[in-house]
């Protein structure tokens, strides 16, 4: 490229909403120290991919991040889950944020508030800040669905401390440290 090409692109880039301190950041610069992904533009992520090609589990399912709050000013964090199974996470609340799932194959149970919900391949569901709420595979068919927080608040950072092996005590306390309220078992324990 041409010395005069260049500052052209340069001069014009920041005006087109393109931030390039974005690029000069470390691993550092993010709260979770996790490398800074923000993209100039759009960006795929393959099927059965993670957007950093990392893996997570949480016991009842594959969890794959698709898009990280860090892209999004922490405005959106979406989630896949994959091969969900019997089981799920306790009933808990978010303080801050809503909760949408959306199921793509399998059945799942949900529980939100007094209601006890059924979704099937297509159907889904908003659950609203503040609302105890649950979900987990109907027995013996896994699942499979996408689930979006917004605002991302501080889910990353709870699946990343939940879905590695012999993960902590999941106690109130621990739950809000992440702006979240334990409620009690799932009602679908086994």
């Amino acid at each position: 490229m041409r010395r005069r090409s260049f500052l052209k692109s340069a001069a014009i880039l920041p005006l087109a909403g393109f931030d390039p301190a974005v690029f000069a950041s470390s691993p550092a610069d993010t709260p979770s120290g996790q490398p800074n992904v923000t993209p100039a533009g759009p960006h795929v992520i393959p099927a059965g991919k993670d957007r950093l090609e990392e893996s997570h589990s949480r016991g009842f399912s594959s969890i794959l991040f698709k898009v990280l709050p860090r892209e999004t000013s922490n405005g959106l964090f979406v989630i896949e889950h994959m091969n969900l199974v019997n089981g799920g996470p306790p009933l808990h609340k978010h303080l801050h944020q809503e909760e949408y799932f959306y199921v793509i194959s399998g059945e799942v149970r949900f529980a939100v508030g007094d209601q006890r919900l059924l979704l099937r391949a297509g159907d889904s569901l908003l659950g609203p800040r503040g609302v105890a709420h649950t979900f987990a595979a109907v027995a013996g068919k896994p699942s499979h669905m996408l689930i979006a927080f917004s605002p991302a608040g501080k889910m990353e950072q709870f699946l990343r401390d939940t879905a590695i092996p012999n993960p902590p005590l999941q106690d109130a306390a621990f739950f809000q440290r992440y702006e979240m309220e334990l409620v009690g078992p799932s009602p679908f324990e086994v």
